[in-house]
C-alpha cells in the first residue's frame, strides 16, 4: 500500500508488513482471521509494521459483524516508538471504523482516530503526510489504487 509523502515528495509505501498475530506478546504470525473468528464480541490481534514506527501490535475488537456491516475499533497493545523513543504506550492511540452496505455494490465508510496530546506535537507540519495516511488506508478499503494521482494533499 503506498501513500504520498509530502515530507519526501514521492510514493512510498506505508506498510510493510502485516499478518494476524495469536496475542499482544507473540512476534509470530498465524493464518489469516477467518470469517467466523470475525464475529461480534471478539478480540483479535494482528502486527503491523508501518515505514515510521516499526513493528507494533494492534488489538482489534469486534463491535458489530454482519453481512451488510462491520464496525471495530483498534488499539495499540505494544508501544509505539520512532527511531527507537516511546512515542505512545499501549491504549493510547485508539481507532474505530464503521463499513456499512448502502445499495448492492455501495458501501459507507467513516473512521475516527484519537491519540494522547503529545500526538500534536508530532503532527505540526505533518498534516499532508497524515491526511495522505488515511487516504491510502480509504482506498485501500474501497479498491482504489492508492498512489493514483493526485495524491489527497501535497
Amino acid at each position: 500500500m503506498l501513500y504520498w509523502s509530502a515530507t519526501q515528495k514521492r510514493w512510498q509505501k506505508l506498510i510493510l508488513e502485516a499478518h494476524a498475530s495469536p496475542g499482544p506478546d507473540s512476534d509470530r504470525s498465524r493464518p489469516d482471521f477467518s470469517v467466523e473468528e470475525i464475529a461480534e464480541g471478539r478480540t483479535l490481534f494482528l502486527q503491523q509494521e508501518d515505514n515510521l514506527f516499526g513493528t507494533v501490535t494492534y488489538r482489534m475488537r469486534i463491535r458489530r459483524a454482519s453481512a451488510g456491516s462491520l464496525v471495530f475499533d483498534l488499539e495499540n497493545a505494544t508501544t509505539i516508538r520512532y527511531l527507537r523513543i516511546p512515542l505512545f504506550q499501549p491504549g493510547e492511540v485508539q481507532s474505530i471504523y464503521y463499513l456499512e452496505r448502502e445499495a448492492a455494490d455501495v458501501w459507507r465508510y467513516y473512521a475516527i482516530a484519537r491519540s494522547n496530546g503529545r500526538a500534536t506535537g508530532l503532527m505540526a507540519g505533518h498534516e499532508a503526510s497524515a491526511i495522505n495516511r488515511a487516504v491510502a488506508f480509504y482506498r485501500r478499503l474501497a479498491g482504489i489504487p492508492s498512489d493514483r494521482e493526485p495524491p489527497a494533499s501535497r
